[in-house]
């Protein structure tokens, strides 16, 4: 058997099993409709693997017909086999599998031989030349047909690059609840999102997500992820704070000011914000455009606030809303959307940890938003 041949019945007995992909399986059925020949091998050998399942069910059945006939006759329920009767049972039990073997090799030998007598007998032996020409003929169409439909597997298997998304703005956001893709960002932010909304990650691997809440006053805005291609994240490795931090205490950030994630540190200069606005830090730090909606957190690795403007008449001066805002948008949102069951998880892994481990462990929750 040449191997065109093998790869054509390999693709048969796929079909057969339905382990083809839709897309293989079209293909091979539209090719049978256009080719007499190929259908008519696929009809042959289909009929084959039918008489060999039928068989393997026959002898399945048997089988568990002679086990419950053994357990009913250990059990007292029937009378055991006599003599004669126990004397075939030896007998069968000795060669039941070469009996099997023997079967199965004469099932195939006379498929296999019908096929042979329709070719080689003496009234069609003028036949055969034009056969064999026909069957050469055919070989370059079965590799085809086996290539095409390896491609087709093989563009199956690679996942398709998804086009990327021209956005008209940067900014930074962050995950704070892994089992619902909740992201937390800036209010303003969304304000330039009028059609499309995207999140990337550090890979540059793009998202989309929907705004499930925003509170202009407060400049926060929650997200959620909803493409179905976005894989679920470790559990989140820092803790909300519910309280004030301290004046003076040391903070850090993780933002996109630009087209890759930046690091910055600074320390909280005021307790209230502009204007004495005491929904707001000030923290002495620098920050540019793609920082609204950087997360800030203090040395042990708890979030404290989220950057959200800087003072235009001072350099170093940004305000950051409080982390306690966090958790009144949360009970805000759930007033309003009782079915989003958001929980923000307390995890202290970060504190007593140097800061480029706190770094690698915080950047993939850290995310860029786009939009158009």
């Amino acid at each position: 058997m040449d191997m065109e041949d093998i790869l054509l019945t390999d693709a048969i007995e796929r079909y057969h099993k339905n382990e083809m992909s839709p897309e293989e399986r079209a293909y091979f059925e539209d090719l049978r409709k256009n080719n007499a020949d190929i259908d008519q091998l696929t009809v042959e050998q289909l009929y084959l693997l039918n008489q060999l399942e039928n068989y393997s069910a026959q002898k399945k059945f048997k089988s568990v017909l002679k086990e419950t006939h053994q357990k009913l006759s250990q059990e007292g329920i029937i009378s055991p086999p006599t003599a004669t009767q126990g004397r075939i049972y030896q007998i069968w039990n000795r060669y039941k599998r070469t009996v099997a073997v023997a079967a199965s090799i004469a099932l195939i030998v006379s498929v296999l031989t019908g096929l042979l007598v329709s070719v080689l007998n003496p009234a069609k032996q003028n036949n055969i030349k034009p056969l064999v020409e026909k069957l050469k003929e055919q070989d370059n169409k079965y590799k085809k047909l086996e290539k095409q439909l390896g491609d087709l597997h093989n563009a199956n298997e690679q996942q398709e690059e998804k086009p990327r998304v021209e956005s008209k703005f940067r900014a930074t956001g962050f995950m704070i609840d892994v089992n619902h893709n909740i992201i937390v960002t800036n209010a303003h932010v969304l304000s330039e999102a009028k059609n499309l909304l995207i999140v990337e990650n550090d890979k540059g691997e793009q998202f989309q997500a929907e705004s499930i809440y925003v509170n202009a006053d407060n400049d926060l805005a929650i997200l959620k992820i909803t493409d179905p291609e976005f894989k679920k994240l470790a559990p989140i490795p820092f803790s909300v704070k519910k309280n004030s931090a301290d004046l003076a205490e040391q903070i850090f950030m993780l933002g996109y000011p630009k087209q890759e994630i930046v690091y910055g540190e600074g320390y909280i200069s005021a307790q209230n914000g502009y204007q004495m606005d005491t929904l707001y830090y000030q923290l002495s730090t620098l920050a540019n455009e793609g920082n609204s909606g950087s997360p800030v957190l203090n040395k042990n690795g708890e979030l404290i606030g989220i950057i959200s403007s800087k003072e235009a008449n001072a350099e170093g001066v940004v305000y950051a809303v409080k982390s306690t805002s966090i958790y009144d948008a949360i009970k805000e949102m759930k007033k309003v959307k009782e079915n989003e069951d958001i929980r923000i998880t307390c995890n202290p892994i970060l504190r007593k940890t140097d800061r480029v481990t706190q770094i690698k462990k915080l950047k993939d929750y850290v995310f860029m938003i786009k939009g158009n």
